[in-house]
């Protein structure tokens, strides 16, 4: 979960001034937490209230309640259009979407989950509260799981066979870096960010390959570093230095949950 917050962090001063290179300072006085860290924080804050849980439809009714609980507080984080009008409106109901933040907020539930059953389960329900198109469902899903198997100690292999069930991955990051353009839909982004680990060779490595692409930067490099922190784990000086840009208010959710999970299911 904090590997979104770095890829977050990391990527937010390029979101709009894309750096089409590996080769930037990761953390810099332009750089911020955005919507995908708020919204991150929102399902962390949520699952922390169950034991487990049993009722999926009370679990959806609960994060919907967390989402506007801690959303409504960063009016000027970030949100997309549709996001922003659910939020501040008020509203409870999904809207059909397929955007990718369904995949940019659900990497607590790869560490809270028990099994990869039910981190599929929860995944598909933090995405249905919003993003109930299939498409938004599957991006969640498989973010979500190929956190839950790099953290339970499967190889880079079988994380790509695994999400071979979700999406054909059939290119390189070189292949596409000159190219590729803004796309804030899973079905281009969430595959992107994936090949990003995929490439990688370190926890800094996947953030640097998300980044170097384009595109909606701060959330390919969220998705990114969420799997990524789970393979290779994060080193501490990163780690403090990232959650230095967060307010107390949001720092409190992000260390009571990685003290509950993280650190006791690394």
């Amino acid at each position: 979960m904090i590997g979104a917050i770095i890829g977050d962090v990391a990527g937010s001063r390029f979101e709009f001034h894309n750096r089409k290179s590996k080769n930037f300072e990761m953390f810099h006085p332009r750089c911020q937490f955005t919507d995908d860290t708020v919204m991150t924080l929102a399902v962390a804050k949520a699952l922390q209230d169950y034991e487990a849980v049993t009722d999926m439809d009370s679990f959806k009714k609960h994060l919907v309640d967390i989402m506007h609980e801690v959303g409504v507080r960063y009016p000027h984080c970030g949100f997309g259009g549709m996001f922003y009008r659910w939020m501040f409106e008020g509203r409870t109901e999904p809207y059909n979407s397929y955007g990718n933040g369904s995949a940019m907020r659900v990497s607590p539930v790869g560490w809270y989950a028990d099994s990869l059953e039910e981190c599929e389960k929860l995944a598909a329900a933090t995405a249905q509260v919003t993003h109930n198109h299939p498409e938004g469902v599957k991006g969640a899903v498989a973010v979500a799981g190929a956190i839950y198997l790099a953290r339970t100690g499967h190889s880079m292999e079988e994380i790509k066979a695994y999400i071979g069930n979700f999406y054909k991955i059939d290119f390189t990051l070189d292949e596409i870096r000159e190219d590729y353009g803004f796309f804030e839909i899973c079905q281009k982004s969430v595959p992107q960010a994936l090949e990003a680990f995929f490439e990688s060779t370190s926890f800094e490595d996947a953030v640097r390959n998300a980044i170097s692409i384009g595109g909606d930067s701060d959330t390919i490099a969220a998705m990114a570093g969420s799997v990524a922190e789970a393979f290779y784990g994060i080193p501490e000086g990163m780690k403090e230095k990232a959650l230095s840009y967060l307010d107390p208010y949001l720092l409190e959710i992000a260390e009571n949950f990685t003290n509950a999970y993280v650190d006791k299911k690394r």
